[in-house]
């Protein structure tokens, strides 16, 4: 998606330069922290003052400080945004909501000419749906106006403020455990009922999801400094156990799971796309397989919604709209479904990725140039995507694990309407992360190859057009690094031929930039930038020895065959014209108007006959997979993977 709104009731903020400290977000899954946590009457400095605010918070509102800090780092990592909401309205450390601003009415899907199904062998699917009419916001968005009830301060105070922040928080909390009959007991596992109530969730099963989150970080432990330079740490309790059976007095509700295709460590529910006829020869909205005994699911693609939840599952309901497989709410973490795995739901704008692909959508609002993701919500979608992986065998990497951005158009004429999210500012270091397969260093000193790999939070490339056109965005950390023609900050951006349209710092514009996780060959080196093979040229970017960008790798490459001075790429591995079987009408293979030149070489994801399931029909009687016997190579090539035939390349491996 392309996605831009503003929120009024905050001003931007400058964000500082963060180093990275103790265990990151994965170790709260995997690993306990051994380190302790700063005493409670540990003196307040320019780097401790948000501890000290959880001890005064804690002291004040009498609710542990072990609990306040788990809360709040499973809310926002610690972090305060400099005052900026998340995509839901969420403000603070503690993620206090208010999310009227929030409601912006653009919607997915229905910005720029993305054909979501991407099949050329049917008319363009590109759906105007209304964006539902507001409705009354449900608390869990507007917890920040009650907390302020609570504390006696005012709602802009615990927007800015985030010492006011965390005793909103513990505020809130309290209130809770008071709603449920329970002291203020100083033992943490005395809370368990608390925190699945402060989650906001109306179900059991999200609430306890949320709730076993918060206890996991209070058996591991965690520390780190936060985008404004704090140092937090709190000490793991491994063998915190905690008392469940409060859940049972919190009034919630019990949602059946129906069947739903999630991993038991994630509250899961099922809230089908209809699949349903309608006019005279059209259908929708995604299309029934047989996955993967016809066709391996090879990827998994990330979206954001760029819409409020409620409106968002309002349109996957709609039989004339588009689909994808799962949804995650950002509050707290709770997953929908909607397509099997076995049948090809229409997401991501190529019908090629589509028909080996799972699609899953992630609660996003661009409420504000750098609106933000929660912890919850990231968790929740790694422990998703790990089981997925796990199930299907898919490789837990950067040319399997797509965002919507990576998905190539399947024609020429239609890589100028392709998405663009989740965009710069998913954190797909953390991300991977949490999925237990982080990015490091795998090749020598030699290696001919590299992983781009920023510091999330001091790596803050300038963007424009998150509000006006041309205007600078807010400063934000940033997984993505710029790429120049030339060894020099002032060389022109290197250009995307495909896209028609001079290269800007548009934070839409995909031209010259790369993301965490991608893999390159390098093309040269001048003292502290590297350049690599990139759509076809030579592209550089800042990588100094010092703060580096990216990390040698190993891989596999691919190169034109000798004697060829180019050779094309495709946006859909796409069988020969000779597999197609009488019933089933042949699909053209064109290339794309990019070429891979003698010379140049690109990194490998996989290997993978040509393939096209043929589903233009309600009944299934018709619909096949024809399977080709060409070989295709998906490569990353620019920002977007891309496919060329095995025939036309040269295979090698890099050198370690």
């Amino acid at each position: 998606m392309r996605g831009s709104a503003t929120d009024p009731t905050t001003t931007p903020g400058h964000r500082h330069r963060r180093r990275t400290a103790g265990t990151l977000a994965s170790a709260a899954l995997l690993l306990p922290l051994l380190g302790a946590a700063p005493a409670q009457s540990a003196p307040e400095s320019s780097a401790g003052r948000l501890q000290q605010a959880f001890a005064t918070a804690s002291a004040e509102y009498h609710v542990p400080q072990s609990v306040l800090l788990a809360v709040s780092y499973l809310q926002s990592r610690w972090d305060s945004h400099a005052g900026a909401p998340s995509v839901t309205g969420g403000y603070g450390p503690m993620h206090l909501t208010d999310a009227r601003s929030a409601l912006a009415a653009t919607e997915h899907f229905t910005e720029g000419t993305e054909d979501a199904r991407g099949d050329g062998a049917r008319a363009a699917l590109r759906p105007r749906a209304d964006v539902p009419a507001d409705r009354t916001l449900p608390a869990r968005l507007r917890t920040l106006a009650r907390a302020a009830r609570l504390t006696g301060r005012p709602a802009a105070e615990l927007r800015t403020d985030p010492a006011a922040n965390v005793a909103g928080g513990a505020a809130l909390l309290a209130a809770a455990q008071k709603e449920l009959g329970e002291p203020a007991s100083a033992d943490p596992a005395a809370w368990y009922g608390a925190v699945a109530r402060f989650s906001g969730a109306d179900d059991i099963a999200t609430a306890a999801a949320y709730a076993n989150d918060v206890y996991d970080v209070l058996r591991t432990g965690e520390e780190r400094v936060t985008d404004d330079g704090q140092r937090v740490a709190l000490a793991a309790r491994p063998h915190l156990s905690a008392d469940t059976s409060q859940l049972r007095r919190a009034g919630l509700r019990t949602v059946p799971a129906d069947g739903t295709e999630c991993p038991r460590s994630v509250s899961c529910e099922w809230i089908p796309a209809p699949y349903a006829q309608f006019g005279n020869d059209d259908y929708g909205n995604h299309d029934l397989g047989d996955r993967p005994a016809s066709q391996r699911i090879k990827y998994i693609v990330i979206h954001d919604t760029e819409g409020a939840w409620d409106g968002v599952l309002n349109l996957i309901q709609d039989p004339t709209y588009v689909s994808w497989n799962y949804t995650i709410r950002s509050t707290d973490g709770l997953i929908a479904q909607h397509v099997k795995a076995k049948d090809v739901a229409w997401h991501a704008g190529n019908w090629d990725v589509n028909a080996r692909s799972v699609g899953i959508e992630h609660e996003g609002f661009l409420a504000a140039p750098d609106a933000w993701y929660t912890e919850a919500m990231y968790r929740s979608s790694a422990r998703l995507v790990r089981y997925l992986a796990r199930t299907y065998d898919i490789p837990l990497d950067r040319q399997h694990i797509l965002g919507h951005d990576n998905v190539p158009g399947p024609t020429a004429s239609t890589i100028p309407g392709m998405h663009t999210d989740p965009g710069p500012y998913w954190d797909w270091a953390h991300y991977f992360q949490l999925l237990g397969h982080p990015f490091h260093r795998t090749g020598g000193k030699g290696s001919p190859l590299v992983t781009i790999l920023p510091d999330y939070a001091s790596n803050q490339p300038v963007y424009t057009g998150c509000t006006t056109k041309g205007e600078p965005c807010t400063a934000h950390g940033s997984g993505e690094v710029r790429l120049y023609t030339d060894h020099d900050v002032n060389a022109p951006l290197v250009k995307d031929i495909g896209l028609k349209t001079d290269p800007t710092d548009g934070v839409n514009d995909l031209s010259s930039r790369v993301s965490t996780g991608q893999q390159y060959a390098v093309a040269d080196r001048w003292g502290d930038w590297t350049a690599i093979w990139y759509l076809g040229q030579k592209a550089w970017f800042e990588n100094p020895r010092k703060d580096p960008t990216a990390v040698r790798a190993s891989g596999l490459v691919v190169t034109p065959k000798d004697g060829a001075a180019s050779v094309p790429v495709y946006g859909r591995a796409y069988p020969e014209k000779e597999a197609y079987p009488a019933e089933v009408p042949a699909q053209s293979v064109v290339p794309l108007p990019y070429t891979i030149p003698a010379g140049q070489s690109y990194v490998v994801g996989d290997e993978m006959p040509g393939e096209y399931y043929y589903a233009v029909t309600f009944t299934t009687d018709s619909h096949r997979v024809v399977v080709g016997k060409d070989l295709y190579y998906e490569i990353q090539y620019g920002h977007r993977v891309a496919f060329v035939r095995a025939a036309d390349v040269r295979l090698a491996g890099s050198g370690r």
